[in-house]
């Protein structure tokens, strides 16, 4: 048995970075390591985290896009106190492997690391690398990527996939959950935890175009300060569906559904390739490089999911699309397996072995 070793775990800003970061976190654990948390001051981690049993400490950092030139006169100040702050801690925390897995905190975190000669793990969820990752490389002992050529052809990755929840990889194959399904198609709606608005007004409204007996069974995801305007938009539109603010179990909502609206996030995708559904793809339009559309069009290429870029996402542009699905479960069941696919159902063990290795020396 490998000797237990100590990790810091870095990851922050949003969902796509923390959950992979937990998966992996406690895959760690699982094995007899510890694990530790570095995160920002004021970001999402602090709630996901701090409700678990991860130690957790912050550091003072954010991001400058559009905060004005002030903030870029006092970007470097700031740098260098965050900077200070993750030197502090990783001298304190003396990790023996140190892991990023996106998030403006792994930037001065990973530098700490680095002048520290620890070994640092950058992991790069999106099919664009982000910023923060991109220039990490340098300092990186391994650097590895859920969706090959996030980095371009300059830097050598190893591709692992995204870590993902057990239940979700866990779930049967869609030829073994669709068995038998008879009646109208059963579709989830995800607009995450804040909710997409541009689901909650264009999904009632494309409902309606279609003739009744041909209307899918929905089932909305559409975040808690939308609720009441999404379940108006339905009763206006004439549209039954089961209209939700949070749905806190992922893998019984994928292995109801036929096929899922959703934005093209890396973890969404990877979750939906895991589950092996298909999709119906609408890219944030405001994502940092597109990084979006270029996860949606690895599903795209293999037939799992139709992509439409959110100008292009009409009611009558969506009623036409599920008007072509809804009595055809043959092509859903084909979008379905075309994500099963292109799972990566290692892809925690993979990262974690990575880890290990680089703790090793």
């Amino acid at each position: 048995m490998t000797e237990p070793r100590r990790f810091l775990m870095m990851a922050g800003g949003t969902g796509g970075h923390v959950f992979p970061a937990l998966a992996t976190a406690r895959a760690l654990q699982e094995r007899g390591h510890e694990v530790y948390w570095l995160g920002a001051s004021g970001g999402m981690e602090e709630r996901l985290v701090g409700n678990t049993d991860i130690p957790l400490s912050t550091i003072h950092i954010s991001g400058l896009r559009g905060k004005g030139k002030l903030a870029l006169l006092l970007a470097p100040f700031r740098l260098m106190r965050a900077l200070g702050e993750a030197w502090t801690l990783l001298r304190r925390i003396n990790p023996d492997c140190v892991v990023g897995m996106g998030g403006f905190v792994t930037g001065p975190g990973g530098v700490a690391a680095w002048m520290q000669r620890r070994p640092l793990v950058v992991h790069e969820q999106n099919a664009v690398a982000g910023m923060t990752n991109r220039w990490l490389t340098r300092f990186a002992e391994t650097v590895l990527e859920a969706f090959p050529g996030s980095f371009g052809d300059k830097v050598i990755t190893r591709c692992t996939g995204n870590p993902v929840r057990k239940d979700v990889a866990g779930l049967p194959e869609p030829a073994e959950r669709f068995a038998g399904r008879t009646g109208p198609v059963r579709i989830l709606v995800v607009g995450g935890s804040l909710g997409a608005q541009v689901f909650n007004e264009q999904l009632p409204r494309a409902l309606a175009l279609l003739p009744e007996a041909d209307r899918p069974q929905v089932r909305h995801q559409c975040g808690e300060k939308n609720l009441e305007a999404a379940q108006q938009s339905y009763d206006a539109a004439g549209v039954k569906a089961s209209v939700e603010p949070f749905i806190a179990d992922m893998a019984e909502a994928y292995a109801w559904a036929d096929l899922v609206v959703c934005r093209a996030g890396a973890l969404t995708v990877s979750e939906l390739c895991a589950a092996g559904v298909g999709a119906i793809l609408v890219p944030f339009p405001h994502a940092v490089d597109d990084h979006q559309t270029r996860n949606g069009q690895h599903m795209v290429k293999a037939g799992a999911a139709i992509l439409v870029p959110q100008p292009r996402f009409t009611p009558e542009a969506l009623a036409d699309t599920l008007k072509g699905l809804s009595g055809d479960r043959e092509k859903i069941l084909g979008m379905a397996q075309a994500a099963r696919s292109l799972a990566r159902p290692d892809a925690t063990e993979r990262v974690v072995n990575y880890c290990l290795e680089a703790a090793n020396g």
